[in-house]
């Protein structure tokens, strides 16, 4: 039997040998979203022990949702600390104690012993929770290291949660909090690479802590000056993989989806989409971009080139996903050559708005470009794309305030804080020129590192499009060689994915 396999009913980790003269074992990170470890917790632990059977492993939690991402932990964490601002406010300890419910309702262990004290663990946790909310001053703006103290939660009932699962099944596994893994000497230290190749350091060194028994890590990582959601996004516990992969020395960092991995369309959207077997790395960041989730861009910058990163499916184990690497792409692809020169996929972001502005001076300067954008960051709104004439500029912009998905009331109270965002910025451009603004907008992207040397793509895209009646807003061949897009209305951006994805890939196919 392999060095990992079960031995008298219990899995042994494999230990990473560096010992000069000997043969490390081949260690693999595998990161699992929120929804996974919510919906497939039995599944995880079969993916995990085989696994295990042949490689070393470190495991990344992200904090647990239910059915989906919007009714996940962390949504309901940032509710909470809304609540808890507000006078008179008492939903802070509803949501917590209902968070609390549905990860103890998960728990359906074989061992008694275990599921007592993952109990206790989670109770002890939300109770330290409700405790922090308390604490939080009424009707003022909380602070930043306040909200991350109070996210972190999520991380680590998952993280606590997937430990168990483990030991229940017979691996031993060791529970890791990275939530105060940053100490910081230097009060002038910022989030460079600098600063990511020391925690990645600092993350392996308390991975190799953990010697025979299965890193369980939380995704959830700090403590980061000006906040880990802040300055990273969602999607940080991509990142935080990507650093237990690099100080570890992984040699591949595996991301557990719900899908197979990369498609050239989202499968749910459009019937025919074909997954793809491998992407470059600049094509994955355009994709997620672009709304496509693919993975948080700063996982892509941590790993590449020194490691590949594999997507995969929970519910398809036994397929290879899709890898994104630098290798050239001829021997990841042997059909590279043969296929036809096309984009690698198609995408949509939606909920997108366009700022028209009409100067009362030219706007050939970078300088007037760079003060509109100025005046859209100040109220939390990021621009996509843009066209620029003598006197004109149209913007295609998102609204960066998050928008925590819940029913009713909360769900307006988000959409007012976006609106309200969005007329203070027009009231702040009418001092540059007249200012209309078009809602209910999407953008349609191309992307792909075959557009470089491509003829033609561009018009039949267009042409697909007015063919069907769909309407362009804006056309941009952005700072990015590998991206094609149009501003399209909302409501045409089902139908506009199916029609392009028919002309330029099931037709060339």
């Amino acid at each position: 039997m392999p060095e990992a396999a079960m031995l008298n009913g219990t899995y042994k980790q494999h230990t990473h040998d560096e010992t000069p003269g000997r043969t490390a074992l081949e260690r693999i990170v595998l990161k699992f979203g929120g929804t996974s470890i919510g919906k497939f917790p039995e599944q995880i632990a079969k993916i995990l022990s085989s696994t295990l059977s042949t490689n070393s492993i470190v495991v990344i939690c992200s904090a647990r949702s239910g059915r989906s991402k919007a009714e996940g932990t962390t949504n309901r964490l940032l509710k909470a600390v809304r609540e808890a601002a507000k006078p008179a406010s008492t939903k802070h300890d509803t949501i917590v104690s209902d968070i609390l419910h549905d990860h103890l309702s998960a728990i359906q262990f074989t061992s008694s012993k275990l599921a007592a004290q993952l109990k206790s663990d989670l109770t002890a946790e939300c109770d330290s929770l409700k405790e922090s909310l308390s604490k939080i001053p009424k009707d003022t703006v909380v602070s930043l290291q306040q909200e991350d103290e109070i996210l972190s939660v999520g991380e680590k009932l998952s993280a606590r949660f997937v430990t168990a699962l483990l030991e229940d099944h017979g691996v031993p596994s060791q529970y890791v909090d990275l939530s105060n893994i940053v100490t910081y000497n230097d009060p002038n230290e910022k989030l460079n690479q600098i600063f990511y190749q020391n925690l990645a350091q600092t993350i392996g060194e308390t991975i190799r802590l953990c010697g025979n028994k299965v890193p369980v890590l939380t995704g959830f990582f700090g403590k980061i000056r000006g906040g880990l959601l802040a300055s990273c996004g969602r999607g940080y516990s991509d990142l935080c993989a990507a650093l237990a992969a690099v100080g570890s020395n992984a040699k591949e960092l595996q991301v557990w989806k719900e899908v197979s991995g990369v498609y050239t369309a989202d499968p749910r959207k459009v019937p025919t989409a074909r997954l793809l077997d491998s992407i470059h790395p600049n094509e994955a960041n355009e994709l997620t971009y672009y709304g496509s989730e693919v993975i948080h861009h700063f996982t892509i910058e941590q790993c590449i080139p020194k490691i590949p990163i594999r997507i995969k499916n929970v519910l398809e184990p036994e397929g290879s996903g899709t890898l994104i690497f630098l290798e050239n792409q001829k021997k990841l692809d042997p059909y590279w050559e043969q296929r036809p020169k096309r984009p690698t996929a198609v995408t949509v972001k939606q909920q997108i708005t366009v700022v028209n502005v009409h100067s009362y001076r030219k706007v050939e300067s970078p300088a007037f470009l760079a003060e509109i954008c100025k005046i859209l960051a100040e109220y939390s709104l990021a621009v996509d794309l843009f066209e620029l004439n003598e006197c004109h500029v149209s913007l295609a912009v998102h609204s960066k305030t998050p928008f925590i998905a819940g029913n009713g009331a909360e769900d307006q109270e988000d959409i007012q804080n976006q609106h309200h965002d969005l007329q203070q910025a027009i009231l702040h451009l009418k001092e540059y020129g007249s200012v209309d603004v078009v809602h209910n907008m999407a953008i349609l992207s191309l992307i792909g590192l075959q557009l470089k040397r491509s003829y033609g793509i561009a018009g039949k895209m267009f042409t697909a499009l007015g063919d069907n009646n769909i309407n362009i807003e804006m056309i941009s061949q952005g700072a990015s060689e590998i991206n094609i897009s149009c501003v399209i209305a909302e409501r045409e951006a089902l139908r506009a994915l199916n029609v392009v994805h028919t002309e330029l890939f099931t037709f060339l196919d």
